[in-house]
């Protein structure tokens, strides 16, 4: 079987802004997607969703409704960007740290805005199944919401989106902090479906580290398994301590019913990550396994090639001592091989061969060298 060529996940950081450059410089990626605003306001009476194409139709149905969920997918376009910092007052600096899509999970307060930024996982099938994690930006203001995605077909909002169109009560009698809780919360579940997936991986991965047939593709495999759960674990430490920091200290935006909320989010990642070091250690652990099953083979293999050996020796000796053809062809000399025109010379040499491989191979079974099982 032909070996894959596996792709490592380095980390990759790319500033398109030069070393220098002003704080809050704003350079969107040419490669992204253009912005694609959908706008959801909604209240205990009604729900009302549209998809606009200006920073400024968006700003418009702010207020007609007791909260307003902007949704931007893409971040290809640094003035309409820069146009939602104006409109709605946001600073720079986490303008900055929106549209650069390498940021850690983090909380940080610009006055009246709480700007928090969460890293969603995926799991990409043009890739092999391995996951890969986008950056989401929330600013939650008074009775409004801003999410930046960065336009990756698909998210994990959709049961958000379901829960305001059918209309549960909560969601849309709660205020803005509550709808950043649910955005909150639908990041953290989606990673349990993808450590399922890395789970029935890793069953699968035991059940063959010890099939001698599988060869190199099982380390591959384990080795794509641990870069993944590797990625996972850098994000979701920082989210920890993002969400620790949202449901412990008071913040404007947030109520102290929401912050109840908050506090089971908190346990559901803490959960995650008990689950994910308990993955990597069982990688490591079928990694020893599959090393180690290399040498018990080597050494099987070995210990058979060493018993053919030993029974060997003994016979070169023997023939290797009659094949030196000493012999007195002038008679000048006696004969320093007496055995050597035996008549029965021959056959005894046979004899002698077969007592001591006999031998040997009676003692190799009693010392439980040979026949074990």
């Amino acid at each position: 079987m032909a070996r894959r060529n596996r792709q490592r996940k380095v980390p990759k950081i790319v500033r398109r802004t030069p070393p220098g450059a002003a704080p809050g410089s704003i350079v969107s990626d040419p490669s992204q997607p253009k912005p694609k605003i959908n706008v959801i306001a909604y209240g205990a009476g009604e729900v009302t969703e549209i998809h606009v194409s200006t920073p400024d139709e968006a700003k418009a149905l702010v207020g007609r409704r007791p909260v307003t969920w902007i949704d931007v997918e893409g971040l290809g376009d640094a003035h309409t960007i820069e146009q939602f910092g104006e409109l709605f007052g946001l600073h720079r600096l986490a303008l900055e740290d929106t549209i650069n899509v390498h940021q850690r999970a983090k909380v940080e307060t610009y006055g009246e805005i709480l700007f928090i930024v969460l890293r969603m996982v995926f799991c990409c099938e043009e890739n092999g199944g391995r996951c890969g994690t986008e950056q989401v930006s929330l600013f939650v203001g008074p009775d409004w919401l801003i999410s930046f995605q960065e336009g990756r077909p698909g998210d994990c909002f959709d049961r958000v989106r379901s829960r305001l169109r059918e209309g549960s009560a909560k969601m849309r009698a709660l205020g803005s902090d509550y709808l950043a809780y649910a955005l909150i919360d639908s990041v953290i579940d989606n990673y349990y479906p993808v450590l399922e997936v890395y789970a029935l991986r890793l069953d699968d991965l035991e059940e063959l580290v010890l099939d001698p047939g599988v060869g190199r593709t099982v380390m591959d495999h384990l080795h794509e398994v641990k870069a993944d759960l590797l990625v996972l674990r850098r994000t979701l430490w920082p989210l920890r301590d993002a969400i620790a920091l949202l449901a412990r200290e008071d913040h404007a935006r947030i109520t102290d019913n929401t912050r109840l909320y908050l506090r089971d989010c908190y346990d559901h990642i803490v959960q995650l990550v008990e689950l994910i070091e308990t993955y990597r250690e069982l990688t490591a652990d079928l990694r020893d396994l599959y090393m180690s099953s290399i040498s018990n083979r080597i050494n099987e293999t070995m210990r058979v090639l060493t018993i053919f050996s030993t029974f060997f020796i003994p016979l070169t000796f023997i023939v290797g001592i009659y094949g030196m053809n000493f012999d007195n062809h002038n008679g000048e000399m006696p004969l320093n091989m007496p055995e050597l025109h035996w008549y029965w010379g021959y056959p005894m040499v046979w004899v002698a061969m077969l007592a001591s491989s006999t031998s040997m191979l009676f003692y190799f079974y009693r010392r439980g060298w040979i026949f074990r099982g």
